[in-house]
């Protein structure tokens, strides 16, 4: 089988009556021999074939680090068809074939006969794809009509006339990644070919569906927001609520901790497949799987009305009942709001501040009014929304607690700690590069070798120090391991005293202490 990049449409190339193009060098007699002989099919496939499509991620160790294959299984007709019309090619010129690409054979006048075999393969390529790759980390299948889904046994059934081919997908927005994909069920979408085989409704819907899993690596925090809510927000947000959610690979305390969300984006309550023993639920429209645009992301020249992360967090705003669309301060003189807030994301297994006390000492001789919290998977997530959103600053080591940076005011101060090992890569695409589109100010403080555990463990001329490449080039697990696991840090308080600084400059807090 041969790995290609799938696209949402594709036509079939035609050669139509490209041989009429071919030079004067060929004689009429050749010329009309291979006409007769050839021109009864076109002579490439699609680059997206609706047969028994099966979306498979491809092997990675990192967050975007693998290269997404799309595995075509094409029946053995194709490949005949490929073998004929080759021959075919080879005799005419490359002026000729280049017409043909431009569609000179479809000129007025030109007609192409087909047999009935023929006509009906090229009335079943002409069908709209079901499924497409939407992103290089998501697949999305849709299809309006006659929907039955039966989530018991993972499927989706379509009437006839939309599909005659089957589809598969893992409706999880993480293909790329072995890892994630592997604790992610696979779904099937294919016709019901006869009344026998059309499965009776027991529920009928006049709303669209909308199935995903929430597998994968859910459970982390950031992994929970990049991998679901924000691609279910790009999926559902524009039906305002209209949506019935079917999830698959369903966890009870997930849907409890992100109920307020998926409130925010359907009026109804969610459907948990694999416990949805035999009920067929009908519905007008399906859409399986969900849309990756960017990490922790959205681009609005993509979604329908152009909307963007900003109406991500006002919908955030509106679940917890967040105060402040803004970072500034009380117009109440005896308010102690009037002090820009410094809040500190604490770590305690790896990562951790070993002079976490200091850092609040020295930011409050700076004025700050600070608050040091740890979220935990059991962490009450409305409670810690609302104290994020009390800060203008936030301050923490790279890491899934540093997500919590959505609920952050507009205009407020965002700062990463980065470890130390080379992974402004990683620091810059996880937390970085989303903030400004978050409305948020981003700063950063760099990790050095003396303020950092690593310095305890390794010698200092070990690779760890001289060359971090080195590390990375043994996978993830090893960076991970040595980078993330084992290293916590010690920050200078001098050196970190001229980051808060910086970040007083961009808040509108009165200060009189510097």
């Amino acid at each position: 089988m041969k790995s290609v990049r799938t696209y949402p449409r594709a036509e079939p190339r035609r050669t139509g009556n490209a041989f009429i193009i071919a030079s004067m060098l060929l004689s009429l007699c050749i010329l009309s021999f291979v006409k007769a002989r050839y021109c009864s099919a076109p002579y490439g496939l699609s680059p997206l074939l609706p047969q028994d499509v099966v979306f498979a991620p491809g092997s990675g160790s990192g967050s975007g680090s693998s290269r997404t294959t799309v595995l075509l299984a094409a029946k053995s007709q194709a490949s005949t068809d490929i073998e004929m019309n080759m021959e075919a090619i080879r005799m005419v010129t490359a002026r000729s074939a280049d017409h043909a690409l431009k569609g000179i054979g479809d000129e007025e006048g030109s007609t192409v006969s087909m047999g009935k075999a023929s006509e009906e393969k090229a009335a079943a390529g002409s069908k709209k794809p079901i499924c497409a790759e939407t992103s290089r980390r998501s697949n999305v299948c849709e299809a309006e009509g006659d929907i039955r889904v039966k989530g018991s046994s993972q499927t989706i059934f379509l009437q006839p006339s939309l599909t005659s081919q089957e589809w598969k997908i893992k409706p999880y927005a993480r293909k790329h990644d072995q890892a994630a994909i592997a604790h992610v069920k696979e779904w099937t979408i294919k016709p019901f070919t006869d009344q026998e085989t059309r499965p009776r409704c027991t529920e009928n819907y006049t709303v669209p569906a909308v199935v995903f899993s929430i597998g994968g690596f859910t459970g982390n925090l950031f992994h929970d927001f990049t991998d679901v809510l924000v691609p279910l927000f790009i999926t559902s947000y524009r039906f305002g609520g209209e949506v019935q959610f079917v999830i698959a690979d369903a966890k009870s305390w997930w849907l409890s901790k992100f109920s307020l969300i998926l409130k925010q984006l359907s009026k109804y309550e969610v459907i948990d497949a694999d416990n949805d023993q035999d009920a067929v639920r009908c519905f007008p429209r399906v859409i399986a799987g969900l849309s990756f645009q960017k990490e922790l992301g959205v681009d609005p020249s993509r979604t329908p009305g152009g909307f963007s992360v900003v109406d991500f967090k006002e919908m955030l705003r509106n679940a917890y009942g967040l105060e402040r669309p803004r970072a500034e301060p009380s117009g109440d003189q005896w308010d102690l709001r009037r002090k820009p807030r410094l809040l500190i994301i604490s770590r305690k297994s790896s990562r951790a501040f070993l002079n976490e006390r200091g850092m609040a000492d020295m930011a409050m001789s700076l004025g700050f009014d600070v608050r040091i919290a740890e979220p935990e998977i059991t962490t009450d997530l409305g409670k810690f929304a609302r104290l994020v959103n009390s800060a203008d600053v936030m301050i923490g080591v790279h890491g899934a607690g540093l997500t919590n940076m959505v609920f952050l005011p507009a205009g407020a101060v965002f700062i990463q700690v980065v470890p130390m090992g080379n992974l402004e890569w990683l620091a810059r695409d996880t937390f970085q590069t989303p903030s400004p589109e978050m409305q948020l100010k981003y700063l950063d403080y760099r990790i050095q070798a003396d303020e950092s555990t690593l310095s305890d463990q390794y010698p200092k001329d070990d690779p760890v120090f001289t060359d971090p490449q080195s590390i990375h080039k043994k996978g993830w697990h090893e960076l991970s391991r040595v980078y993330l696991d084992n290293q916590n840090v010690k920050p200078h308080l001098g050196r970190l005293r001229l980051t808060l600084l910086e970040a007083l400059k961009f808040l509108p807090h009165t200060r009189t202490a510097r």
